[in-house]
């Protein structure tokens, strides 16, 4: 028996829909990262129902805001630094090696997608990245250790080391303005491909869960890869829902 007859037929749908496309965009959400240990912030007992979010005006105004998001970001860095890729993250990769993704567009801001090999130039960050952080005023990226032996040495967040300006984790807060670059590149990646996978993701956070409906009035084919039912579900070419990791694994067999 070859591989195609083991599998469930959405993902042997899936398989096929991958070899007859040219021109692949791959959309990931926090789905895929979660069988890697990362936590799905939105999901039952994920951190957003603990905690309210830190709104970025309120990291801006208070001193106090900026202390409780370095706290949070310290707490959860162990998950964070033990993860590695998962199955889904090394398929993804694999597809972006034979030439069959061109690009990653990705919600996450866990570098897992960099960390399986996927280019940095093919990866398309909308929300930022968490593995280190920036002076808001000057642009200087500073390492999370650095802070990290700052904040617990004053337990006050501190300041850049070149300018004194804020210094925040390289990710999108709620309230602040999403990056235009990246948005752009997205845009131009969905508008120019065949096939859009979107995998692990609920496509509820907007702009960013335009991009497939972008992606199919454009012309492309649509999957939609996830655990749950999504509101864009009936303007699929194709909906699994299964196992992401499982359903993603025998793509890192394909040939181009």
């Amino acid at each position: 028996m070859g591989l195609m007859d083991d599998l469930e037929p959405p993902a042997r749908a899936l398989i096929r829909m991958v070899r007859d496309a040219e021109r692949v965009v791959v959309f990931t959400g926090a789905g895929i990262s979660t069988e890697c240990g990362i936590p799905d912030f939105r999901s039952p007992g994920g951190l957003w129902t603990k905690y309210r979010p830190i709104e970025f005006q309120d990291y801006m105004s208070s001193a106090q805001m900026r202390a409780e998001a370095w706290r949070r970001k310290f707490a959860m860095e162990p998950a964070f630094r033990a993860a590695r890729p998962g199955r889904g993250h090394n398929a993804i990769a694999h597809l972006v090696r034979i030439g069959k993704v061109r690009n990653v567009i990705t919600q996450n801001i866990d570098n897992l997608h960099q960390m399986s090999g996927v280019p940095e130039n093919r990866v398309i960050e909308l929300h930022g990245n968490a593995t280190y952080a920036h002076c808001l005023d000057c642009g200087l990226r500073h390492e999370i250790d650095d802070i990290r032996m700052a904040f617990e040495a004053t337990g006050e967040a501190p300041g850049c080391r070149a300018c004194g300006g804020i210094v925040k984790t390289a990710t999108v807060s709620f309230g602040q303005a999403m990056p235009q670059e990246e948005m752009l590149r997205a845009e131009a990646a969905t508008e120019d491909c065949d096939l859009f996978l979107a995998i692990g993701s609920s496509l509820v956070v907007y702009p960013a869960a335009g991009f497939p409906l972008m992606a199919k009035r454009n012309g492309a084919r649509l999957v939609i890869l996830n655990r749950e039912a999504t509101d864009l579900d009936p303007y699929a070419d194709l909906v699994v829902s299964d196992d992401i990791g499982s359903v993603l694994e025998p793509l890192s067999t394909l040939n181009n």
